[in-house]
């Protein structure tokens, strides 16, 4: 059986100092190692993670969700996850780690909250 890949569009966010990372695919240890670069190369002061097209992460994508939620925590930066199913934020939930996160539905919603 074929591996589904993560396709990440790496945009520019609507106001300055913002970008957007969209996904498609699940974000697994076989597909992480790209989102991972993106993120660590990301400067911008608030990172929106597009998560309308994840179908499911596992704990190593969940780790790397910790990751990028650590370093903007500790450099000042915000990060927020858009359109993320009830079968991942129930991943986040089970491994005790939604709770770091800010979730919004839209990326309309996201646009107004910062």
């Amino acid at each position: 059986m074929p591996q589904e890949p993560l396709v990440i569009e790496d945009t520019a966010g609507p106001k300055d100092g913002q970008r957007i990372l969209r996904l498609s695919g699940p974000l697994i240890i076989t597909t992480l190692f790209d989102f991972q670069s993106k993120v660590r190369a990301d400067a911008s002061h608030t990172l929106m993670l597009d998560f309308t097209n994840v179908p499911y992460v596992d704990s190593a994508g969940i780790g790397a969700l910790v990751g990028a939620y650590v370093t903007h925590q500790k450099d000042g930066r915000t990060l927020i996850l858009i359109g993320v199913s009830q079968r991942v934020q129930e991943a986040l939930q089970v491994t005790r780690v939604k709770q770091f996160f800010r979730f919004v539905d839209t990326m309309a919603a996201a646009e107004q909250s910062v």
